[in-house]
């Protein structure tokens, strides 16, 4: 094969003879990333007449997002990923000033403290998303590395919970939704790397406590006949409280219009949507919907594609996750295993919540679908924790097939015998 590639001289041929890994995962990759593309194309109408653009410039912009996005993949999937467990450590000491920083002097997009901006490119930069992938990979590290010791509170569970805690609650004044999906995650990854149940509780029990008071505030604090949020005292006011409770009182009020606005209209376009949908391009809800093209394109999908393009889409995901455990089943190094797991869990239950929100089975969250919603450094940073993942799935093909070469040469070896 490599001799044909020599010879035809093609670049694309020689790239793809250098592309490894899970094949499916690659298919999975094409197939959302031309969702995508469709769908950004059909829900940016809007947009592009209140700016004053052409929706065109959009889907060239979802283009080059995607274009950039593979070859992320590519040249992370051709890294060794023992090299990711050699920086881990370096990654995450660099997030966390960076989430201090975000807090104190981010640029202000959407009521949230969220995003750096950067000079000359003028692109805004998203720091959870650098903080989870860095978290992921030390806490695959920490798992990897603390194994003997697991069941051991001081020596085994602290050096794991502590960098999960910093980050989550430095993400929590900003985007609290993010906060609590990375913790969730967190905590599933350290059940599978056999952390003590007494200890994962514990846990649970004490990150409970907040948000059980925000429920129960947001519930004290809503006015059933005027379908209004009381008057808040001013310790409430401060910083994403109120946003908090007034999502809190849209979901468990959603029969309010001034409350429910974002999740009436996504019921309006699954309902115009049916089993079928409308066609490619054909969305009305577009129009009304705030963020179709972000937050709330599942509901742009089901509406032109039907509940059968909606189950599509979650077939793909659960196909993702599938193949990602594969991998953790298939590597025969602690590493590689976790940091695979956790950045597949990551990546899927955040597509699950945005799912979720939108057919109001959860509050209203700013996470997007990953690799379907418009394109920004979230995108990208997807595409890199994929490119991770297939990363070791290229590493597992490899040591299987020096494997097999060895078992066929022993064989053979013993038949000349």
């Amino acid at each position: 094969m490599d001799k044909e590639i020599r010879i035809s001289g093609s670049p694309i041929m020689g790239l793809a003879g250098k592309t490894r890994g899970d094949k499916v995962i690659w298919a999975i990759v094409a197939l959302l990333t031309m969702m995508s593309l469709m769908v950004v194309y059909s829900s940016t109408g809007t947009l592009a007449y209140k700016l004053s653009k052409s929706t065109e410039s959009y889907l060239f912009k979802q283009v080059v997002f995607i274009a950039i996005g593979v070859m992320i993949i590519y040249f992370a999937h051709r890294v060794n990923y023992t090299l990711y467990s050699r920086v881990a450590v370096f990654l995450y000491l660099v997030s966390i000033p960076l989430l201090l920083y975000t807090l104190i002097f981010g640029a202000s997009l959407n009521e949230a403290s969220r995003w750096i901006k950067l000079p000359i490119i003028n692109l805004t930069f998203q720091t959870s998303d650098m903080a989870k992938l860095a978290l992921f990979m030390y806490l695959g590290r920490q798992l990897s590395r603390k194994q003997a010791v697991i069941k051991d509170f001081k020596k085994g569970f602290l050096p794991l919970i502590i960098p999960v805690g910093m980050t989550c609650i430095l993400i929590a004044p900003a985007n609290l939704s993010t906060a609590l999906l990375v913790g969730s995650t967190s905590l599933l990854l350290m059940f599978i790397g056999r952390v003590s149940m007494k200890h994962i509780g514990l846990v649970i029990g004490l990150a409970a406590i907040p948000v059980l008071l925000l429920i129960l505030l947001a519930t004290a604090y809503y006015d059933k006949q005027d379908g209004k949020m009381k008057e808040l005292p001013s310790i409430l006011t401060h910083g994403r409280t109120e946003t908090w409770m007034k999502r809190i009182q849209g979901f468990m009020y959603a029969d309010k219009e001034e409350i429910a606005y974002q999740v009436q209209q996504a019921n309006i376009a699954i309902a115009k949507g049916g089993w079928m949908g409308k066609g490619p391009g054909n969305s009305e809800q577009r129009n009304f919907l705030p963020h179709p093209y972000s937050d709330f394109i599942y509901a742009i999908i089901i509406e032109e594609y039907g509940l059968v393009g909606g189950a599509f889409v979650l077939f793909i995901y659960l196909a993702f996750l599938l193949r990602s455990i594969r991998i953790f089943k298939r590597c025969p190094f602690a590493f590689g295993a976790f940091l695979a797991l956790g950045l597949s869990f990551t990546l899927v239950i955040q597509a699950m919540v945005n799912m979720a929100v939108n057919v109001n089975l959860f509050p209203v969250t700013g996470v997007t679908l990953p690799l379907v919603s418009m394109g920004g450094s979230s995108f990208l940073f997807t595409c890199l924790a994929i490119g991770i993942i297939l990363s070791v799935a290229r590493n597992v093909e490899q040591l299987e097939g020096k494997l097999s070469q060895q078992v066929a040469v022993e064989t053979a070896s013993d038949e000349e015998g």
